[in-house]
């Protein structure tokens, strides 16, 4: 077949998907007018995960070329301009501009939405308390670095929901605008250098390394001065129009960092929910092993455990606690039934579906 013969066939099937998005968009506004006429929320993050799971299902029966995650990202936009369609949504996240929270923001509500970013963690959560925002979005732990404790601290004191998260793989690249032998100086955020630490030690053991509030701050330096770089990830560095001198210098491949999306409505079940909570338990011996017991006996996998200060009195300690399955299941319910006979304070953060790294 000739190359303009394919391109015709494209232009027709072009043609047919706009015709088709068109028609999807006037569903999605009826939507929208069932779920004011009922003072539903606009956004569901169960049905979109419901939604791309059996799309990216439907794929792999079809054999098709594109990926899962390729399927996710076309969809995702497709979604971010229906949410665009349905209300004006605005989403707050733990700034500045490019940085991985941003990024993950991004991939989650995609372009069409309204973005503006929060110098702290607890600006993002003070905005979508006082309706300034309609969703958050922060960091909670990475694979390598572990917990974000000022989230987890936030948290004690907040009324907010968890209503989805963010699996986002991690690349932290080198950037400049200079040959690596002539770097004197690299800027990053001090998690990014401890992801890091064996690259550098054995590429650039000599070299400066400066902590900064985050790696778009780093990129923003580096490409300001004639012999500094910057570890961050491909959107800081495009923002800043710096070079990638090497790419995905993290030392653990896999590395992965969770963020949160809350907001003031929790979710309903989807079949493959998640429901973080907190807790602080009685004060006497066994109090943490006879808490955790109804889990076990139930058979409810836990995924996650962290324990912080709950700064009402010395020595007192708040546990956050991942577990499977949603805060409407009848066996969640009992075991956390059973918890609180073991606690003076119980708290379900949000439940939430399960997704996949993007």
């Amino acid at each position: 077949m000739k190359l303009t013969d394919i391109r015709r066939k494209i232009d027709a099937i072009d043609d047919q998907l706009l015709k088709l998005l068109n028609e999807r968009a006037d569903l999605v506004h009826e939507v929208g007018l069932v779920k004011r006429a009922e003072g539903s929320e606009i956004y569901a993050p169960e049905r979109e995960e419901a939604v791309l799971r059996s799309l990216t299902e439907k794929n792999a029966q079809l054999q098709g070329r594109l990926p899962e995650k390729s399927i996710r990202a076309i969809y995702r936009e497709i979604m971010s301009a229906s949410l665009a369609l349905e209300k004006d949504l605005t989403i707050a996240y733990f700034g500045p501009e490019s940085t991985n929270t941003h990024q993950a923001a991004r991939s989650k509500f995609g372009a069409s939405v309204n973005y503006t970013p929060k110098t702290t963690i607890s600006d993002v959560f003070d905005v979508v308390a006082r309706g300034n925002a309609d969703y958050g979005v922060v960091p909670i732990e990475n694979s390598t670095e572990g917990a974000v404790n000022h989230t987890l601290d936030v948290f004690m004191e907040s009324e907010l929901r968890i209503c989805a998260q963010v699996l986002m793989k991690i690349e932290n690249h080198l950037v400049a605008n200079i040959p690596r032998e002539k770097i004197k100086r690299v800027y990053s955020h001090p998690q990014v250098f401890g992801q890091c630490r064996n690259w550098l030690r054995q590429n650039l053991p000599h070299v400066e390394l400066i902590e900064v509030s985050s790696t778009a701050r780093a990129a923003e330096l580096a490409a300001g001065e004639a012999d500094a770089a910057a570890i961050t990830g491909p959107m800081a560095a495009e923002t800043h129009g710096l070079q990638i001198l090497a790419p995905s210098i993290q030392d653990i491949a896999t590395n992965t960092t969770r963020f949160l999306v809350i907001g003031k409505t929790p979710s309903p079940p989807t079949g493959d929910d998640r429901t973080s909570l907190m807790f602080c338990v009685q004060d006497k011996p066994g109090a943490l092993f006879h808490a955790l017991e109804p889990f076990n006996r139930l058979k409810i996998s836990m995924s996650k455990i962290e324990s912080r200060p709950s700064k009402r009195k010395a020595w007192e300690y708040f546990f956050f606690v991942d577990i499977d399955g949603h805060a409407s299941e009848e066996k969640v319910q009992q075991a956390l039934e059973g918890l609180s006979q073991h606690c003076t304070f119980v708290k379900i953060l949000g439940t939430y579906p399960k997704t996949l790294p993007t």
